[in-house]
């Protein structure tokens, strides 16, 4: 099953995926909740997913209630939002490392942020910071990337809960500086990656500071 046969965001299977993406994880009632059908809908959604791969069940324990069963992806559910073009970047990217080295390399991932931060600038068009930290979000998600725009603590972030180009950024964590650097043009602030889910996280953070007199509405 691939990204597209799930048409997107029109099939539940795709619902429950984005929904776990987002949440972290999800019980059968949330799911009931979410996608306005029967327990034994989900639960033949579920199944697809887990004997896919993209899904696993485990025992909850919460408080002091009984445990519960909560339903979380899997590593594998970055191939459902993976860029068809990542094996082929990879291998570009290693010959530039081994051809032309470090150096050359980090100049044409700016180069290929500059481009990208161009292309969004397009659609980031709001005065106010936290607007137009809502109008990226708003871009990248029209792009496949799962992202929220969020205000805690007086801090404006953005969290992504996927990566398009996850396996190339495994690799090369110089793509995560380039994402970082393509917000901050775009934005015209700066931007702190704060949390990464290469290291683990749920998700990926980045802490946009306000600039000086901006306001947040």
């Amino acid at each position: 099953m691939t990204f597209s046969q799930m048409n997107k965001r029109e099939s539940p299977l795709w619902q429950i995926i984005e929904y776990l993406q987002r949440q972290g994880s999800a019980t059968i009632k949330e799911l009931e909740d979410l996608l306005g059908i029967t327990t034994t809908a989900v639960r033949q959604h579920l199944t697809t997913l887990q004997v896919e791969g993209f899904i696993e069940r485990h025992t909850v324990h919460s408080g002091v209630g009984r445990p519960h069963h909560a339903y979380f992806t899997t590593a594998k559910v970055q191939e459902l939002f993976a860029c068809q073009c990542d094996d082929l970047a990879l291998t570009l990217l290693q010959e530039v490392f081994v051809m032309e080295g470090e150096e050359k390399a980090n100049l044409l991932l700016d180069r290929v942020g500059s481009r990208l931060a161009h292309k969004y600038s397009s659609t980031v068009r709001a005065s106010a910071l936290q607007e137009r930290v809502k109008e990226l979000a708003g871009t990248l998600n029209g792009n496949g990337v799962l992202t929220d725009a969020l205000l805690h603590d007086n801090s404006i972030m953005l969290r992504t809960y996927n990566c398009p180009f996850h396996e190339l950024a495994s690799e090369h964590r110089e793509i995560c500086e380039m994402d970082t650097n393509m917000m901050r043009k775009v934005l015209g602030s700066d931007v702190n990656l704060s949390a990464c889910m290469l290291d683990g996280h749920a998700g990926c953070t980045f802490v946009v500071a306000r600039q000086s007199g901006a306001t947040s509405d």
